[in-house]
């Protein structure tokens, strides 16, 4: 089933909100997920402890550099979707999860500093798949982006990733309250209290944009794989 990891060695890029956006939604559509807890703060093992977890999402947080291989290949086995929030550093714990990874997605903020851990990112995946003498699909998840614009700051970043020919999601992930609270409160996005948390639908729908990009590109990859 596939794998899918989240890296950017830059801390506060968004990864652990990204990946569990990603996996509650595709729980919340009836599939099996399981989340390999590989980042040391362990933001989403503290919300499977809170209520609202679908049974349908399994939550391995005992990960160390010496069993990610084996815990990524069981997970694969078991569930319909292997969802890895990394670790904030370059190490070889982040380059073996990319090494087992189906699709890499690198969060990234508008900022010259995510920009930067983005490109040490992409050279990673680059020199895995070479290692694994295959190709590893990749993209920029920007996030922490305005609802109402863009700013000049994130226009630039992904004006400078284009140039680079760095494939970028068309959807981002936007800075929402509702995102917050599933950390604190825990559950799914759907099942948080419209009264008590603004713009729960609009957060939803971003969310579900995010994760059906994601599905598409994941097909696209497999298509291309069978092809060649």
């Amino acid at each position: 089933m596939p794998v899918i990891a989240f890296a950017n060695p830059k801390g506060g890029a968004g990864k652990t909100t990204s990946a569990l956006l990603l996996a509650s939604e595709l729980a919340g559509n009836g599939a099996s997920v399981a989340i390999v807890d590989a980042d040391p703060e362990k933001w989403i093992s503290q919300w499977g402890a809170l209520p609202g977890r679908p049974a349908s999402v399994t939550i391995i947080s005992d990960v160390t550099e010496d069993s990610i291989v084996d815990q990524i290949e069981q997970a694969a086995a078991e569930a319909q979707f292997v969802v890895i929030d990394l670790e904030g550093t370059a190490s070889l714990m982040v380059a073996n999860a990319i090494g087992m990874s189906d699709f890499v997605i690198i969060p990234t903020q508008g900022s010259s500093m995510d920009a930067k851990g983005a490109a040490k990112t992409i050279r990673l995946i680059r020199n895995q798949a070479r290692m694994a003498r295959r190709d590893i699909p990749h993209a920029v998840l920007l996030t922490r982006t305005s609802a109402a614009v863009a700013s000049r700051a994130i226009r630039n970043v992904r004006k400078q990733l284009d140039q680079a020919g760095i494939p970028v999601f068309q959807a981002s992930i936007v800075e929402r309250a509702a995102y917050r609270d599933i950390l604190d409160y825990g559950g799914l996005l759907a099942n948080l209290d419209k009264t008590q948390v603004s713009n729960v639908d609009k957060a939803v729908d971003n969310a579900r944009a995010f994760a059906s990009e994601i599905v598409a590109r994941l097909k696209a990859a497999r298509a291309a794989e069978e092809v060649s």
